[in-house]
């Protein structure tokens, strides 16, 4: 984190009656100092466990009796913090400026979807874009209404949706996952007691995204027209009209525009685009699915490859970085749009030439476009930013140079459809702005980090270059003269160099330094890592007179950069638009790089339209799985056949691979419809509608949510939310009661989705006994995963798990083993092994004997019991026979005229073993 500043505070006293004066906040408050930062009372701790990992850097300020705990910052710490605090940690962020003596005030604010004070601070490095979204509820009956309206600053968008939602509120999940929400804008529940506001914040908080809440008057529509057409660029303010009529989204959109403070900064004003989002253009995703499928990596993963985005992100821009995260979360459903993306990476996948010079060339050469262009839209660019674009545009006849050299007529089209056509539009367009910049600004003089208009421009600047040109010469005879007398090597021993903070001035190494000890002439500045910094007499007035007439020229050439940067923001949509296209190359070709670098290669899914076509899978594999250290990873087939095998039920032993079979998938699904290719020797997949998923319920212990209730919260919104469309990955359900009611459960859950959702499902169960459900539903297949058993006596009944998938019921539990291979003590696994042995031996010696009856005998033998008590209910109508003469009538009867009938039943007879 570097050196930690010293705590040096004006006026002590006075800050501390300040700060105390504060209202209450859940936001952290940093207070801006000349070069550095602090924190205070409970946020001085929090700071100090974060950053520095202990509290002996707290010091205290003032006097003892009314003592402040606080904590410095260094810029570079304060910037770490913010990232780790906003993005990791999910918590908002005030930076407090000062205003006069003892007078403050909040000068920047940032939350996870708010970042847009804050933005210099990161220098572009935000890997996902910070989308916040404002949600109204209207509930009527079993009516719902959600109107929604959401923003990424980063790019000047607002979103609006209005739907109808059920009472899980899985529409509205599934949005909140598809735009990777980083912040939620709520109405608040003045007296708690609305139950819809409850549900949708506990939702949220099962998402693990970031609530703020507003007071209602912020979600009425009043004004939100006029405002909008003030927001929205001139095309996009005829646009209005059609969303005016929903209301509820207007209710929400207005409570954005005024979280955001977007009316209060006038460069707003015809900057931002309107966009209807349409739930159904994407695949839908649950939370559950997201964290079952490892799409995002979580702040425990160790490896960039333990999750998917993790994996394909070999993205070389930032703008290609935040994509990808977007396309993860927003799978295509259309067969149209799919194989467009897979044709793309196909080219890029058969000509390693044209994927290796795109990203070792021309990609990494990109910075970040939104945020450049943001910056000229607030103002805030100069002529370091009109060069940075200009630098962009130059490497346009690369790409162009580069795509019009593929020769494969099969991919000439797509590629010139997608990028080439593109590539000279925008090249075109911008060709103005090259010219502006060479022959405006001294390009040579970028070799050296300065950033001026060329003096050529200007007779005024051209005589103060010749003075700056003049007084190089002398610095440079400077430096020949004190090499000569330290008989020091120019340029290898002896540097004439620029510091950020002494300006120019000599710099020997620090083995070298004795060389001026004990001579007058030359004076020491600073002693740092890379060696001594010194300077002469000479060197100095040098330095005085360079220094002012640099800034002479800076002032000179004010108005001619101003006029400069006004016309490069000119180009920021075009600017905007180039960066859509090169970010989307970037992710394509990131595919591309993933799908040959594997261990083995990806390879194109056939995609079937929604509704049409199996999912047959050859040789599948977890594709995260397999980039693991020490993993060989067993492939396995999937065969999703509709009316034969679309509800699979996975037994077999614990870490046997039943999770990562049916995960992985998932997985391969969300890749084809993402437009990557997939892990597999051969693939078809069927088009899904969206992954629901119910695996673990870790994450919802730590918010108070029993495993149970976590369980049939998931499964609601699975049975609620699923089309014959759908996918279902259900793993271990019903652990968290009784096994009674947990198989209960299990078996009518699925029962339900085999009969009405009817779609391709996988169950990895404990429960053997729901591979019955094959017995009565064609559609259902079992498998297991396969484990070899040494034997009893000879090996210690020895398991060796083989990861492999095939067909039928697994006949053995094998927990024991498991607590075998994690060291339980020797004791307790022999005890385990002993019930085992006995509870087998007990049932076996009851079910070698048992008469097992077919379905028609079970029918037969259950009608013969209800004729009897039929007869029975008869007999004791008439209400005046006690208890025990009513049972004495109905042994009456089953040791009477019933006693033959039960001894030559079947059914009768097995229960009658049984006992």
């Amino acid at each position: 984190m570097g050196s930690r500043p010293e705590l040096k505070v004006e006026d002590e006293s006075g800050f501390i009656s300040f700060f105390n004066r504060l209202p209450e906040t859940d936001a952290i408050r940093l207070f801006e100092r000349n070069d550095f930062y602090t924190v205070h009372g409970r946020d001085a701790i929090f700071v100090a466990t974060t950053v520095y990992k202990t509290t002996s850097v707290i010091r205290q300020l003032g006097s003892s009796r009314n003592a402040l705990e606080s904590c410095t910052l260094s810029i570079a710490a304060f910037r770490n913090f913010l990232r780790e605090v906003l993005f990791v940690q999910g918590k908002r962020v005030e930076i407090w400026q000062q205003k006069g003596k003892g007078s403050w005030e909040i000068g920047k604010q940032a939350s996870p979807g708010n970042l847009q004070d804050v933005e210099e601070d990161f220098a572009g490095q935000i890997e996902s874009a910070p989308v916040i979204l404002a949600v109204k509820i209207q509930a009527k009956g079993d009516e719902r209404l959600v109107g929604v309206c959401f923003a990424d600053a980063s790019v000047r968008e607002l979103g609006m949706s209005e739907f109808q939602d059920n009472e899980v509120y899985s529409n509205f999940e599934s949005l909140i996952i598809q735009l990777g929400v980083k912040e939620v804008v709520l109405q608040a529940d003045t007296n708690g007691k609305d139950l819809e506001l409850k549900k949708v914040r506990e939702l949220i908080d099962r998402c693990s995204i970031v609530l703020t809440h507003n007071k209602s008057a912020d979600f009425a529509v009043k004004d939100i027209e006029q405002d909008l057409s003030r927001l929205l660029t001139s095309d996009g303010a005829t646009g209005i009209l059609p969303h005016a009529e929903n209301k509820v989204a207007m209710g929400a959109a207005n409570a954005l525009i005024k979280y955001l403070s977007l009316m209060s900064d006038e460069s707003n004003f015809g900057k931002y685009h309107l966009y209807q989002h349409d739930l159904s253009q994407y695949m839908k995703l649950d939370a559950s699915a997201v964290r079952a499928l490892n799409l995002m990596p979580g702040p425990r993963d160790g490896s960039k490859n333990m999750s998917l985005y993790g994996l394909l992100n070999k993205c070389k821009t930032s703008i290609g970085t935040r994509l990808l995260g977007q396309w993860l979360k927003q799978p295509l459903m259309t067969l149209e749009d799919i194989e467009r993306r897979h044709i793309l990476v196909e080219a890029f996948v058969e000509d390693t030439d044209l994927r290796q010079t795109m990203q070792e060339e021309h990609l990494k050469k990109i910075p970040d476009l939104y945020r450049l262009s943001k910056r000229f839209q607030r103002g805030l660019a100069n002529l370091e930013d009109v060069v940075r674009a200009y630098q962009v545009v130059i490497t346009l006849p690369g790409f162009i140079g580069t795509l019009e050299g593929v020769m494969d007529e099969k991919y000439r089209d797509p590629l010139d459809e997608q990028y080439t056509n593109k590539f000279r539009e925008v090249s075109a367009n911008l060709e103005k702005l090259q010219e502006l910049v060479e022959t405006t600004v001294d390009l040579d003089a970028i070799d050296n980090h300065e950033f001026v208009i060329r003096p050529e421009f200007n007779e005024d600047l051209m005589n103060i270059r010749a003075r700056i040109d003049d007084l190089k010469d002398q610095m440079n005879q400077e430096h020949k003269r004190a090499s000569r007398d330290l008989d020091q090597e120019r340029d290898k021993k002896l540097f004439l160099e620029n510091h950020k903070v002494h300006g120019w001035c000599f710099r020997l190494t620090r083995t070298e330094a004795g060389s001026i000890r004990n001579k007058k002439e030359y004076k020491e500045i600073t002693t740092q890592k890379n060696g001594v910094y010194f300077t002469t007499n000479t060197l100095k007035d040098l330095n005085r007179d360079t220094d002012q007439a640099t800034q002479n020229y800076d002032r000179t050439q004010r108005g001619l950069v101003d006029e400069v940067v006004n016309v490069a923001s000119s180009y920021c949509p075009v600017l905007e638009e180039l960066a859509g296209v090169l970010a989307h190359l970037d992710v394509i070709v990131s595919f591309a790089h993933v799908s040959v670098h594997a261990p083995t290669a990806y390879v194109r899914p056939k995609m079937h339209a929604r509704g049409t076509g199996n999912t047959i899978l050859k040789e599948a594999r977890h594709p995260c799985m397999e980039m693991q250290d020490d993993i060989q990873f067993i492939t396995n087939d999937v065969s999703l056949v509709r009316g034969e095998s679309e509800f699979l039920i996975i037994t077999g032993p614990n870490m046997g691979g039943k999770s990562t079979y049916i995960r992985q998938i998932g997985v391969i699904a969300l890749m084809a419809q993402a437009g990557c290719f997939v892990p597999c020797s051969e693939a078809e997949l069927t088009i899904f509608d969206c992954i629901l998923a119910r695996v673990g319920a870790s994450d919802s212990q730590l918010k108070g949510v029993s495993t149970f209730m976590a369980e049939m919260l998931e499964t609601a919104t699975i049975l609620k939310s699923a089309t014959s469309e759908s996918l279902i990955i259900i793993d271990e359900l019903g652990r968290g009661t009784s096994t009674y009611d947990g198989f209960g459960l299990a078996w009518a859950i699925s029962e339900h989705i085999v009969k009405e959702i009817r779609c391709f499902s996988m169950f990895a169960t404990h429960f053997h006994e729901l591979t019955a459900l094959s017995d009565e539903y064609p559609a259902v297949k079992n498998l297991h995963v396969v484990a070899h058993i040494g034997d009893r006596k000879e090996e210690g009944r020895e398991v060796t798990l083989l990861y492999k998938v095939d067909e039928g019921v697994c006949d053995q539990s094998f927990g024991i083993h498991v607590a075998e291979l994690v060291k339980f003590p020797a004791k307790v696994v022999k005890m385990a092994k002993r019930k085992a042995d006995e509870l087998e031996d007990f049932t076996s010696k009851h079910n070698d004997d048992n008469v097992h009856c077919s379905k028609e005998q079970i029918a037969q033998g259950s009608a013969l019991l209800k004729k009897m008590l039929l007869e029975w209910k008869q007999n004791v109508a008439s209400g005046d026979m006690s208890p025990a003469e009513k049972a004495a009538e109905l042994k009456k009867l089953a040791q009477g005229p019933y006693k033959d009938a039960f001894e030559n039943d079947p059914f009768f007879k097995s229960i009658k073993t049984l006992a």
